[in-house]
């Protein structure tokens, strides 16, 4: 295996005193970016250009609750960066949500649509509700509001939305026919991640976890470890992590323990993924699944493994728990599942981290292939869709190992430092409106 371990003259270190709150997402994204600009010698009006979302919307949204009582939600909308093309990004339905949060995850988008160069820019949404106790006719209507709230910024050119946590395809659909009715005809490119008769690609479903098994694959090759028999602890047992551990392990890989919001099951002669994902179909989660020991989620991190995929929620890997980290590999299935600190702590150990903005960039990419769909009326067989995901996940991963050996940084400063020189390139170009 190679040696990882970056010379501790060659590090460069985020300013502590950033670090007021480990936790936040906005914080660590900063904190990255600043790293990648120090070593880019970023200019300092580019700099200042990137640190900064170009649009932050937040609206009211009244609603009729089935019980004819009118509850009024908040939702946010952030555009961080349209300077390579319109911008993209999720929109989630959750209690926890705040405008930190999505700025953080707008920014993300930005940066994870330029290392796959991919011609998006970046943004995020969300409502704040709890979608687990509404009805669909109550979530039907609080999308409808929401939409129309922002519906200044949505557009094929300027700002296409997608699934995100707790939103799926309907969701899209709901988004997609507002739009629609406001401008007086059918726009299926407005969002992506919808019902493939409406317009939604095949391939879509399944490609962020592709993305993570080509690029987990991808790593393995590149360290001289044998694919065949890895072992690979998957956390989150979602759309990301099912798809994930089901690919890698028909790439040959022994999946050995998996987890969801009820915990998890640690079986070292390895799980049957498609018996797995077949009883949550079932029975919605993994509790009770039986097939192994039971561990925690924060007992699942800490196995020894090869691989290593956080796939559920941001913030999983601190400075608590980061020294006991014993993978070899981690793929960032989810966003944000490392903070920054904690990710020092990982460089020193040698851990090999393939980071989120490069990990799950499948789904927008195939995002990004379904708005290319949508706009010019022809639809491409999955094998198709696959191959060129493959194409664009592989070539996106060697620039980044290309950058992060001349470099001699770690995979996540040489992502942002690909993102960052191609999105400070096109402001270059373009220049100032004045």
């Amino acid at each position: 295996m190679a040696d990882l371990r970056l010379p501790t003259d060659t590090i460069v270190r985020p300013d502590k005193d950033r670090f007021l709150n480990e936790e936040n997402p906005f914080e660590a994204m900063m904190s990255r970016l600043d790293r990648a600009a120090k070593l880019l010698d970023l200019e300092p009006g580019i700099y200042k250009v990137l640190r900064s979302a170009e649009k932050e919307i937040t609206v009211s949204i009244p609603v009729m609750m089935d019980n004819g009582e009118v509850e009024v939600f908040t939702g946010i909308r952030v555009l961080h960066n349209t300077s390579r093309g319109p911008a993209k990004g999720g929109i989630r339905f959750d209690m926890n949500v705040t405008l930190d949060e999505v700025k953080a995850l707008a920014a993300w988008m930005t940066w994870k649509c330029a290392v796959v160069n991919i011609p998006f820019g970046g943004a995020k949404g969300g409502v704040i509700c709890d979608p687990l106790k509404m009805s669909v006719g109550e979530l039907e209507r609080v999308t409808r509001r929401y939409t129309s709230g922002i519906i200044q910024t949505l557009g094929p050119d300027s700002d296409v939305p997608a699934p995100d946590v707790n939103t799926n395809e309907r969701v899209m659909a709901w988004l997609m026919d507002t739009y629609s009715m406001h401008v007086g005809h059918t726009v299926n490119a407005v969002t992506t991640g919808k019902p493939v008769e409406m317009g939604g690609s095949l391939g879509r479903r399944e490609a962020t976890g592709r993305g993570v098994m080509i690029t987990t694959v991808q790593a393995l090759e590149y360290l001289k470890m044998n694919v065949t028999g890895a072992t690979v602890a998957v956390q989150g047992f979602g759309n990301v992590g099912s798809i994930g551990a089901q690919l890698l392990q028909q790439a040959g890989c022994t999946v050995v323990a998996v987890s969801d919001r009820t915990g998890g099951w640690y079986n070292p002669k390895g799980i049957d993924v498609d018996d797995a994902i077949a009883y949550v179909k079932k029975h919605k989660t993994l509790d009770g699944y039986g097939h192994g020991e039971a561990v925690t989620n924060a007992q699942l991190l800490e196995l020894d493994v090869d691989v290593l995929v956080p796939a559920a929620l941001e913030n999983v890997i601190t400075t608590k728990n980061a020294r006991n980290i014993r993978a070899k590999v981690i793929c960032e299935g989810a966003n944000g599942p490392t903070t920054a600190v904690a990710e020092e702590i990982l460089d020193e150990k040698g851990i090999f981290v393939i980071p989120d903005i490069l990990a799950n960039a499948g789904g927008v990419t195939v995002s990004y292939f379904e708005w290319v769909q949508n706009r010019g009326g022809y639809y491409w067989t999955e094998q198709v869709v696959n191959d060129r995901l493959r194409d664009i996940m592989v070539n996106s991963f060697r620039d980044v190992l290309k950058l992060s050996t001349q470099h001699r940084v770690n995979m996540r400063t040489a992502a942002y430092m690909v993102a960052i020189s191609r999105v400070a390139t096109v402001h270059r170009l373009r220049g100032i409106y004045a």
